[in-house]
């Protein structure tokens, strides 16, 4: 007989307490109103350094050990002569990977319990990162926050741009959702 799979801690939270608290302080009348957690995607670009076979395996890798899935590829959307661009070219221009459920809410846990506190002078996160549709984007300037990121994989490093793709969100009722959830958001006055 098969075992029955744990659900992530921050799900069971979200759908045991959180979505309830959300759904009062927001004052909205039908639990479906209430802002949840859709989708996270986590992308890399490789700049500069695409024709470096190194550089672009590293990245790759990041996102490979960091989400547990293998990443996408990203080629030119359009022709940037300055860049030396060309739309469509062979090297891609950056990495991506769309992380939902389960995945989502692990990848969630850690980044907020355990990568985050490992920035070097952390003072929370910015408040200022949402869009008009309550989406959060996060950026981290090294990879080396990840406990899955060995002392090898260290030795090239790059950033990552992390986005919370948030349902019926607003800006306050997002910035609610992550708090619940327990985002370091800057104090206010810094």
């Amino acid at each position: 007989m098969a075992s029955k799979k744990e659900m992530p801690r921050l799900k069971a939270l979200y759908n045991d307490k959180i979505a309830k608290d959300l759904e009062k302080s927001l004052g909205v009348k039908n639990i479906h109103q209430v802002p949840k957690l859709e989708k996270i995607v986590i992308s890399s670009g490789v700049g500069k350094k695409r024709e470096d076979k190194k550089f672009t395996e590293t990245v790759e890798l990041t996102l490979r050990k960091i989400t547990g899935q293998a990443p996408t590829s990203r080629l030119a959307k359009k022709s940037i002569a300055t860049f030396k661009i060309r739309k469509g070219m062979g090297a891609p221009v950056g990495y991506l990977v769309t992380l939902r459920n389960d995945k989502m809410y692990e990848f969630v846990d850690r980044l907020i319990n355990i990568a985050l506190p490992h920035v070097r002078d952390f003072h929370g996160v910015s408040k200022k990162a949402f869009d008009k549709q309550g989406n959060y984007s996060l950026g981290l300037k090294e990879q080396t926050v990840f406990p899955e990121i060995t002392f090898e994989d260290s030795a090239v490093l790059h950033g990552l741009e992390i986005t919370f793709i948030i349902k019926n969100g607003s800006k306050e009722g997002s910035t609610k959702l992550l708090e619940a959830f327990g985002m370091p958001f800057e104090k206010e006055g810094k």
